[in-house]
């Protein structure tokens, strides 16, 4: 036997293929894992031998729904590290404001909808920056904006300004703008705003990805993928910078229609060693915060009343269908983003409609988020090959849950929230995604909630029955993920012959039980360590 180039004895090998740990040691020869067990054999003179002291070793983590380009940007903008209500937050804007006197315009994103009445931020509070310059901060899940009056007068929003199709001006009383904007009416102040560079995701990829490789993530699929974007993971592929192995979601957008369709055809040929963009992003509805997330039923109104609203379709559902047809056929894989009841029944009308159309494929048609998902369709989820990309972090009882969500719809459609358990155990593929920056790239935390289905392990559990063993919630981050990807040939579990990514942690959270305190003691990437402690 050839001597390894690194061994790992003497730990808790977490397989993936095999569930919990059930090995002692892996050997890593080259860019490849040569030997799993009891690796012994392996070592020799010149190896790099690694004595894990029992600590845990498992596949590296395939994030199966990130921005990490643009959450890497947003670092190096206005930060709301540190922060946790409305007066914290304005001070944070306000001392990035201070630091930064010659930028044009002040932008960010991750402020949180719980540190406000209503969860929208008032212009007024954004006077304090003491000068004319706009602001435009989107909150932490990308669907809101706050603004201040400097940036509605820009935008030429007033009182009389209608709202767009795809979304909503928040307004006081007398109907003037009140400083929040959701979904579609963001872009009537954003297009007045600099436009991001290339350059400038090129720096924020390269800082996101320092962020994935730190929490154990060696591959992910980049959640919408815009011109710019995908020219920067070119240029950062070309470069030989990229660690991670990519596949890229091209961003549908959806006032364009199937037109675009060409287009994204000659982008999917623009790819490079690490990145390739084979997947397109289809966003069908909102969140059920500012109630835009698409349902079948009314949204109440806080007091137990029904109204009128929905929710929003973005892509309506007879276009949707003729759209996932065409990109079925063109061997594109669909990445639905689907929140509410209805819109996640869209998604698997389209995909059925796609399998009638098309037949058979393995493109891997997946939706993310879930939160509320009708029991009718659960068993479909099988029937379709689709797959479920779950974000666990959202499955808790916290403030948007109480404040924004539990008030305004019916006890059924809350207690339909996030059925991970339901849909793997009916038979359908899982994999794991954690939309960073909307929470936490930590990938124990997204596993810790999973199991727990608490806030960090506070509070009541959500959701009587969803939790998923840590053998599930681990293995729906590597292999789960990786069938996603088109990787599992190649990566998600240690198996000889495949791809050396591999995490090592500080501890073995399957004896100590506290999955949300492990800590990434090293991340290795094709046989070569890119993190380390």
């Amino acid at each position: 036997m050839q001597a390894a180039d690194l061994a790992f004895v003497n730990g808790n090998v977490f397989r993936s293929d095999l569930g919990r740990p059930s090995a002692e040691g892996v050997a890593v020869t080259g860019t490849r894992i040569s030997a799993v067990g009891n690796v012994g054999e392996a070592i020799g003179p010149k190896t790099e031998v690694f004595d894990l002291n029992g600590a845990l070793l498992t596949p590296g983590f395939i994030d199966a729904h990130v921005h990490t380009a643009t959450s890497g940007l947003d670092l190096l903008r206005v930060s709301f590290d540190g922060c946790f209500d409305a007066a914290s937050a304005v001070a944070a804007v306000v001392a990035y404001a201070r630091e930064n006197p010659m930028v044009p315009w002040i932008v960010g994103s991750g402020w949180s909808q719980a540190w406000f009445e209503r969860g929208c931020p008032d212009a007024g509070l954004l006077d304090a920056i003491g000068d004319d310059r706009p602001v435009f901060i989107r909150n932490r899940d990308g669907h809101s904006a706050w603004v201040n009056r400097p940036a509605l007068e820009r935008a030429g929003i007033a009182a009389d300004a209608p709202d767009p199709a795809d979304g909503r001006i928040e307004r006081r009383a007398d109907g003037s703008p009140q400083g929040t904007l959701h979904e579609g009416a963001m872009s009537l102040v954003e297009r007045h705003a600099p436009a991001d560079t290339v350059e400038d995701f090129v720096n924020g990829l390269l800082r996101g990805q320092d962020v994935m490789l730190q929490f154990g993530i060696t591959g992910w699929q980049e959640a919408s993928v815009r011109p710019e974007v995908q020219e920067a993971y070119l240029r950062v592929a070309g470069s030989g910078d990229l660690v991670g192995d990519v596949v890229g979601a091209l961003w549908w957008e959806r006032e364009r229609g199937i037109d675009q369709i060409d287009e994204l055809a000659y982008r999917r040929q623009q790819a490079a060693p690490g990145f390739r963009p084979t997947a397109v992003k289809l966003m069908l509805d909102g969140v059920a915060e500012n109630y835009t997330a698409a349902i079948l039923d009314p949204y109440l109104d806080g007091r137990g009343g029904v109204t009128d609203n929905r929710g929003v379709d973005f892509i309506d559902r007879e276009e949707l269908s003729e759209i996932v047809v065409a990109l079925d056929q063109l061997g594109f894989q669909c990445h639905f983003h689907a929140l509410g009841d209805r819109a996640v029944r869209n998604g698997l009308d389209a995909i059925e409609a796609a399998l009638k159309a098309n037949g058979p494929s393995d493109h891997r048609h997946h939706l993310a988020h879930l939160q509320f998902v009708h029991p009718d369709d659960i068993p479909r989820f099988s029937r379709l090959k689709a797959i479920a990309n779950a974000q666990p972090l959202w499955a808790c009882m916290d403030e948007y849950q109480i404040e924004l969500t539990r008030p305004f719809v019916s006890p059924d459609r809350f207690s339909w929230q996030y059925p991970l358990r339901s849909i793997l155990h009916s038979g359908a593929r899982l994999g794991m995604g954690s939309d960073w920056n909307v929470t936490t790239a930590n990938v124990m935390e997204e596993v810790d909630n999973a199991m727990t289905r608490t806030c960090l392990g506070e509070g009541p559990p959500l959701g009587r029955g969803q939790a998923l063993t840590a053998d599930e919630a681990l293995t729906a981050f590597t292999a789960g993920s990786a069938y996603i990807n088109h990787v599992d040939h190649e990566a998600g579990s240690i198996t000889q012959g495949k791809r050396a990514d591999l995490v090592v942690f500080d501890r073995n959270p399957f004896r100590e039980g506290e999955f949300r305190d492990a800590v990434v003691a090293m991340t290795v990437v094709g046989g070569s360590i890119e993190y380390i402690t």
